[in-house]
């Protein structure tokens, strides 16, 4: 079956007070609380807070309710941030860097886009609320489970996906902390509103080969980020995996199937011709 049918737009749901022109004052003090909730994360959470520093504050009071990433910058709504409480705007980075780190723009496939991106929140809320990083957002609807703790976003979509006919799915995206940008200037409805990247009127559009090239940039600065944090052991499970897998040696299958098959043959043996000298002396000389 197809949860594509049930189709809210959230920004019907979140944006009444927060969709709107930019009011200068009110974003330059909201910039200073995400500067401080940056140098926060550095503090108490330092593979998160160099993640986020590397980010661009984008203001996108035009078409962002909430917040949103392409990978190389943080789109945020003014209104909506000056609502959170300090270290929820932690929490909130946190939940931006790890959309980039699980590059869930790129896992989706076939799936239908709006239950993967409910199991993408699921997944990064409660590895953010169980490594305590920021304070879990209660100023508005986010979603949580303990029993999805652990479980990466696939895992998560396959129960959402198995119970869909149970659930009430536009209750669940009301409760969606963000918008999921899927790269090609689309976000929760699946809408495409203009063409500045930069400015608050628009979603951002990316090629492939942009994606591709943000994708691959992520995965340096997780490296430089895991290598230059403290206590990377205390990382969420699915970030040491994707550490791990970028960093153990990997080696052609075929090279392995030589080395095992030339480990258990015997080779103390030639097929070259033996030499006539040294016959007279009853020697085999090579």
């Amino acid at each position: 079956m197809s949860t594509a049918t049930t189709t809210v737009n959230k920004k019907d749901i979140k944006s009444k007070d927060y969709l709107g022109p930019t009011d200068p004052k009110l974003d330059a003090q909201v910039r200073e609380k995400l500067i401080t909730a940056r140098v926060g994360l550095l503090l108490r959470a330092s593979f998160f807070g160099n993640l986020a520093t590397r980010l661009k504050l984008v203001n996108a009071d035009g078409w962002c309710p909430t917040a949103a990433t392409d990978g190389r910058n943080f789109y945020y709504n003014s209104r909506f941030v000056n609502d959170l409480k300090p270290k929820e705007i932690e929490f909130l980075f946190g939940h931006e860097v790890l959309h980039c780190v699980y590059d869930h723009m790129g896992r989706r496939g076939e799936r239908d886009p709006q239950l993967f991106n409910i199991a993408n929140d699921y997944c990064v809320n409660g590895d953010l609320k169980k490594h305590r990083v920021g304070e879990f957002i209660t100023t508005v609807p986010c979603l949580y489970d303990a029993k999805y703790e652990g479980m990466s976003s696939e895992q998560i979509y396959d129960i959402l996906y198995e119970n869909a006919e149970k659930i009430d799915i536009s209750q669940l995206i009301e409760k969606m902390l963000d918008e999921h940008l899927d790269g090609d200037g689309t976000g929760e409805g699946g809408d495409k509103e203009g063409d500045d990247k930069e400015s608050g009127s628009g979603r951002p559009k990316l090629t492939q080969a942009e994606r591709d090239q943000i994708r691959d940039e992520i995965k340096e600065a997780v490296l430089a980020a895991a290598t230059a944090s403290e206590g990377a052991g205390n990382l969420p499970l699915g970030v040491q995996r994707i550490i791990q897998d970028m960093t153990a040696p990997k080696m052609n299958w075929r090279e392995l199937l030589r080395m095992q098959l030339e480990s258990t043959i015997k080779s103390d043996y030639t097929w070259m011709r033996n030499s006539r000298r040294g016959w007279h002396m009853d020697a085999v000389i090579q």
